[in-house]
């Protein structure tokens, strides 16, 4: 009997199973704990899983009740969890100088979707690099607010958030109150905005970035140099971050629960804030629940949308939504090619856009009823924590805490499926379909 293949797809979703079931089984012990006693298994899962999935969700307070050990198991989660089962399990194999397989190659290929499988072990230790250099970064930020508050153990904060805000996890060790007491903080709120967008920006684009920024006499043309890749995210990141900032002052500068009583400096950066933290940071300055329902709709249009491909993001990706709007345009336009910046993009692209979008929002919308049923919670709480939770943002409108048992086990498979992606998963229930390459006459309905 012929042994079948494991798909890259299968190999991606058993190993982030795994390492949220390892990680829960650590999280139980004994000493993972500052009081010495076990934590409910459903509640390790649910912190293990919302770690591995870069999510931010929690049903316990973190800080309080973690042990060091705990802590440093919840921060390799992350870390595994941000760079990805794939691209982990390449560096740990570079790491003990095993030799890196041609099978091993065509996993690196298809998670990162590049053309060829050239250079892709160099790759792989090239975001090991940039990975811990911006990280490091990030905890020198940090060293400047949390070591003289907390003397030596400001050291392993700054390097625990440092991971989390670059991982995109938005786990915290301050006690459950997020960064809210530190909604003025200049250097707190910019350290965690920066490692926010440069994750969410995508692998890909750093090395395009790279590539066209070099010094040259005239210094001019070099954005017509990237590749429409790295333009499309640029923009689009540029165009939501700013939007985000401009609609949350514009629908709360006199909400006094939100930023109607700070001044207006500290309105713009608690606005900027939120507005990169909708990204799938899940990090907060201002309480979730305190915001208009207006602005929490569009909240939730950001954390679907989430961050860029490639990255350490959720959400169904910029790219992807750009596609869309492109074929809608180019329909309303009556055009037969879907274009974007003058350059045409294949229909299977945009096949795929619509699958992931479509399947996405369906298991957003499934596991949301899902979750009334059982928990009972208001509408737009209940639809707010699912959209964090398949987004892998970490935002909640405080239901996370007071979630049934069923619930959690709702919420953590919604984190697992967000992580892992949607279209990842029904390709995996579809890997040994054979292709269906027979062609069909064609049939008129009726549309609209």
């Amino acid at each position: 009997m012929k042994k079948r293949k494991t798909t890259t797809t299968g190999i991606i979703m058993l190993g982030f199973l795994v390492g949220a079931l390892s990680g829960a089984l650590l999280l139980m012990l004994p000493i993972s704990t500052r009081t010495g006693k076990s934590i409910d298994f459903l509640d390790s899962l649910f912190v293990s899983t919302s770690s591995i999935c870069v999510t931010g969700l929690s049903t316990v307070n973190i800080g309080q009740t973690f042990s060091a050990f705990g802590q440093v198991v919840l921060l390799l989660l992350i870390q595994f969890g941000g760079l990805g089962i794939v691209t982990f399990t390449t560096i740990v194999l570079c790491l003990f100088h095993r030799r890196i397989t041609l099978s091993d190659r065509m996993l690196i290929q298809s998670a990162y979707n590049l053309d060829t499988l050239s250079g892709l072990v160099k790759l792989t230790r090239r975001i090991l690099q940039v990975t811990l250099c911006l990280e490091a970064i990030g905890a020198i930020g940090y060293s400047f607010v949390f070591i003289p508050q907390y003397g030596l153990k400001g050291i392993w904060y700054s390097i625990f958030h440092a991971v989390s805000a670059f991982c995109n996890a938005g786990i915290d060790l301050l006690g459950g109150n997020s960064f809210c007491d530190y909604a003025d903080n200049v250097i707190l709120n910019l350290t965690t905005v920066f490692l926010i967008i440069v994750s969410g920006l995508g692998f890909p684009v750093y090395w395009e970035v790279a590539r066209v920024i070099r010094p040259r006499k005239n210094g001019k043309h070099y954005i017509r140099k990237m590749n429409l890749q790295t333009k499309i995210v640029l923009l689009t990141t540029l165009f939501l971050v700013v939007a985000g900032t401009a609609l949350t002052l514009l629908f709360e500068y006199d909400n006094p629960d939100t930023l109607g009583h700070l001044s207006w400096p500290q309105k713009g950066l608690a606005a900027l804030f939120q507005s990169v933290t909708l990204r799938t940071a899940g990090f907060a300055t201002i309480s979730q629940e305190a915001f208009r329902p207006a602005s929490s709709l569009v909240y939730l249009i950001f954390m679907f949308i989430g961050g860029s491909p490639a990255g350490t993001a959720g959400g169904v990706k910029t790219v992807t939504i750009v596609m869309l709007i492109a074929s809608m345009l180019g329909n309303i336009k009556g055009k037969k090619d879907v274009t974007v910046m003058n350059r045409k993009i294949a229909d299977s692209t945009i096949r795929r856009c619509v699958a992931i979008v479509t399947f996405s929002f369906s298991v957003l919308m499934i596991l949301t009823i899902a979750l009334l049923a059982v928990q009972r919670s208001g509408f737009l709480d209940t639809l707010y924590e699912m959209t964090s939770a398949i987004a892998t943002v970490g935002l909640s409108r405080g239901l996370t805490g007071a979630l049934y048992p069923a619930g959690k086990l709702i919420v953590a498979l919604t984190m697992y499926l967000g992580r892992i992606g949607p279209i990842t998963l029904a390709l995996v229930f579809n890997s040994r379909t054979p292709a269906d390459n027979i062609s069909y006459a064609d049939s008129k309905v009726i549309i609209g």
